[in-house]
């Protein structure tokens, strides 16, 4: 029903089709690393393809009723980069959530996130069976995970803290993982910027201001941005103020981060035409929160 929130706040309009499912996933695997670095047939994986668009795209993830055009549009891409033994597969994913916004054509993109251990194991004789409450397998755990975190973050940018349910779901799913799997991008150790790190932090309390300022930043900002482009601005900046309070106190979130692999470029082009005071203050704060990318911005107040 969120959609509908664009056109009224907080009125329940009943959807015409309850058949379909909540995302609209785009799978690509790319093998090419793979094949070049070992000769085995590794033909097989292009069945992967299907059978994780169809994991992703075909099985309900909440009890919401959705219409075809209110699936979420994401996409996930898969890098194989070796196998150790058949069927064992090191691989990265980059996972990116877009959504409309309000009055254009406009797609935002909500967030962007790279997992470089998005490792585990398939082969054609294996099924591919999703349990909620218990751990079967890496592949299955990963997908419902990230299926989740799309979820929570497209549902936060629609309601304040709206992605609370789905982020539970992921936290559980990673409690099982830590106990079944060997990857260790489920535990606490080692890079900060793993998938446990990604949940602890959707679900820490130093970071809620952060999750509603993206519902403020989407919803009160981006979605009226045609009628007011000054209101936009307003919620930019406070965003980005509330983030350097957060920085401070938890530096390097991964959360955080993902932001602004996300955001770069349209918080540039937000700000870019502002006022020279809006300009140098977004700069500002820009070039503090997102150092690798101060040549960007630098060119706001050039």
């Amino acid at each position: 029903m969120k959609y509908f929130l664009l056109l009224l706040t907080l009125l329940s309009i009943p959807r015409i089709d309850a058949n379909a499912q909540e995302l609209n996933c785009q799978v690509t695997i790319n093998s090419d690393q793979l094949f070049a670095q070992q000769k085995t047939d590794f033909s097989y994986v292009n069945q992967l393809k299907g059978i994780i668009t169809e994991f992703m795209n075909n099985r309900r993830w909440s009890n919401d009723q959705y219409t075809v055009s209110e699936r979420i549009n994401c996409s996930l891409n898969i890098n194989l980069v070796k196998s150790l033994t058949q069927g064992v597969f090191e691989a990265t994913a980059q996972i990116v959530v877009t959504r409309p916004v309000y009055g254009t054509n406009y797609e935002t993109t909500v967030f962007s996130y790279v997992d470089r251990a998005f490792n585990f194991v398939y082969l054609p004789t294996t099924p591919v069976y999703y349990r909620e409450n218990q751990f079967s397998d890496d592949l299955t755990s990963l997908l419902a995970f990230y299926a989740n975190v799309i979820l929570a973050v497209d549902y936060d940018t629609f309601s304040k803290q709206g992605g609370n349910p789905f982020i539970q779901r992921a936290y559980n799913i990673t409690n099982l993982a830590q106990q079944g799997s060997v990857n260790s991008a489920w535990q606490t150790g080692g890079d900060r910027r793993n998938r446990y790190w990604l949940i602890e932090n959707l679900q820490n309390q130093q970071l809620i201001p952060f999750r509603d300022g993206l519902y403020t930043y989407h919803r009160l900002g981006l979605d009226v941005f045609a009628a007011n482009p000054v209101q936009v601005r307003k919620q930019t900046l406070d965003l980005l103020t509330t983030i350097r309070t957060i920085g401070l106190q938890l530096p390097n979130s991964v959360l955080i981060n993902s932001f602004f692999d996300a955001k770069s470029q349209e918080l540039y082009n937000i700000m870019y035409e502002g006022t020279p005071a809006e300009r140098k203050r977004a700069f500002d704060l820009l070039s503090f929160l997102d150092p690798a990318k101060t040549e960007v911005y630098r060119k706001l107040v050039l």
